[in-house]
């Protein structure tokens, strides 16, 4: 599918972050089902697809990573669930079918593609990294009703500088 700009209302979330790398990245994907397990224990319905908040990016040490799940209205803060809002704006989209594996090329065209359009990113560049503004990958399948990772539906969002 072909990049795309959209208007983004705020939206609250909870989540649980970490800091990984790209070899360890997966160890923030292990923490979704505990954020859906405190969700379910304080009766808590999703108000969307669970996804990853990357707020810092460098690709060769450390990543900042939240794995989150939207809900209706703002839920505190408990123990390492943290409670946050996505901020509302205009965010470049791109949706990706395939295997996960495909994410970075993904990523890659869409950055491209927003510097072809001469389009500014909400990131500042730091010592650590670059810092977004907001950055997400939403994972639209559900992986118990389709277990073929090869049509998993993934959404990039990243937010725009304003």
């Amino acid at each position: 599918m072909a990049p795309r700009i959209v208007e983004r209302a705020e939206q609250p979330y909870v989540a649980i972050a970490g800091l990984v790398t790209m070899q360890t990245i997966g160890a923030i994907a292990d923490r979704h089902p505990e954020v859906f397990g405190w969700l379910a224990a304080r009766g808590i319905e999703p108000a969307g697809a669970p996804f990853f908040r990357y707020n810092r990016i460098d690709m060769e040490r450390q990543l900042e990573v939240e794995a989150g799940v939207p809900v209706a209205a703002a839920a505190p803060a408990d123990g390492e669930v943290l409670a946050g809002v996505l901020p509302a704006g205009r965010y470049a989209t791109v949706t990706h079918v395939g295997h996960p594996d495909g994410l970075v090329a993904v990523t890659a065209a869409l950055l491209d593609w927003a510097a072809e359009q001469g389009l500014a990113w909400d990131m500042t560049e730091t010592p650590e990294g670059q810092r977004w503004g907001c950055r997400l990958e939403v994972y639209k399948t559900d992986p118990a009703e389709q277990p073929e990772m090869g049509k998993w539906e993934t959404e990039l969002l990243f937010r725009l500088a304003d």
